[in-house]
Parts: structure tokens; sequence; C-alpha cells
């Protein structure tokens, strides 16, 4: 795996942890949320684009949103009882299918 992708999952937990942020921001506005959340934006914006520089466009955005929406749809379920059923982990697991082929054929 070059260090794009490296740098691509990065970006995704970057991604995770800004969308957790959104949620603190509602439980707890303030100064150090509302900073956070702009500092991770930052960070996953730069990220994401260096990781574009070795991986095609389309694949990195792909990968990184769906991963990302993964991720935090698993975090709602374990911190805020969020629904989890066959159904959603069906659709998960696509998702992580789509990743693993776009992996496969990025030639990165």
């Amino acid at each position: 795996m070059t260090p794009y992708w490296w740098v691509l999952l990065a970006a995704v937990l970057v991604e995770i942890a800004w969308a957790m942020s959104l949620k603190w921001i509602q439980v707890q506005p303030g100064v150090l949320s509302v900073g956070s959340s702009l500092a991770l934006t930052a960070l996953n914006m730069l990220a994401l684009s260096y990781a574009m520089r070795g991986i095609p466009v389309g694949t990195a955005y792909a990968v990184w949103t769906g991963l990302g929406a993964v991720g935090i749809t698993l975090l709602g379920v374990l911190l805020f009882h969020d629904p989890l059923n066959a159904g959603r982990l069906l659709f998960m697991g696509l998702i992580i299918a789509g990743v693993v082929g776009l992996k496969m054929t990025a030639n990165a």
C-alpha cells in the first residue's frame, strides 16, 4: 500500500472524528467544540487532497466518504444507540465491498 493510501485512511479517521465533533457541538456548544470541528475540517481537507496526488480522485473520494459513513454509523450504534439491523449491516458490507473493489482497481 502506497503512502497515499495510508494518508487516505488517516483522512477517513479524521472524517469520522469531524462528524463526531458535530455531535459534540450539539451537546456542548462552545469555543472548544467549534474550534475542534474547524481544525478537523482543515486537517481532513489537507489529508484528502494530499492522498488525491497518488490516488484517482473518484476512488479517493468514494473511499473517504464510504468508509467515513460506515465508521460514523458504527460509532452512532455504539455511542448513541442508533438502530442496527440486518439491512444496515448488509448495506455497510456493500460499501466496504465497493471500497475494496476500488482499491483493487485503482493501480495506486
